[in-house]
């Protein structure tokens, strides 16, 4: 066991690389990247366009591999693990809100957040409650029988965080997840992400240029060229204030 668990990380990445053939000069997406993530954070990776935000976080998930170095959930180097083992890792340990929601279109919101238990085979009764606590949690009780088209935008990515939470994951990676939302919604989901963080000590890491976002945020993690150029950490109190 690596010294570092001691401290409870629940990410850790080693010299982390990813570099993309884009035409005749490679492109370093994410630049040797070392970062510590521990257990409760309420985390922003902001930067300008094109600084590794979106890459960094797939390579945290798992969506993408790296080029070199390592990523550790917990004991576990993902980097390392053949396609089929990293999907089932993936399924049971990282929940994710992509900012297109990406929920099934013909699938209610029910089914949508029911539907990761379902591929971890748990029973009609857990995921029976957990999906009803989920959407009451979300305020969507009386939207559960709806499809994505018969939702408001707002809507549809409450249902996308209840289904990233469904399996109750280690972390929660949310890329750009305020981006179409209006002012009102986007201060209502991050209210609600928020509680989860602080009542469920839920672990929250966002890619965003939202600047809502990134007040929000106890850790503030700035990229430039796919490196970090700098991590700022701040009291808690002038968050919950």
């Amino acid at each position: 066991m690596r010294e570092d668990n001691q401290r409870n990380f629940v990410i850790h990445t080693e010299g982390l690389t990813r570099i993309y053939d884009e035409g005749a000069v490679p492109v370093k997406a994410v630049n040797d990247v070392n970062l510590y993530i521990e257990k409760g954070e309420f985390t922003a990776l902001v930067g300008p366009s094109g600084s590794g935000k979106t890459t960094l976080l797939n390579l945290i998930g798992g969506l993408d591999s790296p080029t070199s170095g390592k990523v550790w959930i917990n004991d576990v180097d993902i980097s390392g693990l053949r396609k089929g083992r990293l999907i089932d890792f993936r399924l049971k340990n990282i929940g994710f809100v992509f900012q297109a929601y990406n929920l099934i279109p013909v699938l209610t919101a029910r089914e949508n957040i029911e539907f990761v238990m379902l591929l971890q085979k748990k029973t009609r009764e857990e995921r029976t409650n957990r999906v009803k606590q989920l959407l009451s949690e979300v305020g969507l009780e009386d939207k559960a029988d709806k499809r994505p088209a018969e939702l408001s935008g707002g809507q549809q990515q409450r249902v996308a965080v209840a289904r990233a939470l469904a399996s109750k994951p280690q972390f929660v990676l949310a890329d750009e997840p305020t981006a179409n939302l209006d002012s009102k919604t986007a201060e209502n989901l991050l209210d609600m992400m928020s509680a989860l963080n602080k009542d469920e000590n839920m672990t929250f890491i966002f890619s965003t240029h939202d600047q809502r976002v990134i007040d929000r945020a106890r850790r503030v993690i700035t990229l430039v060229d796919g490196a970090i150029a700098s991590d700022e950490v701040r009291e808690k109190k002038t968050i919950e204030a």
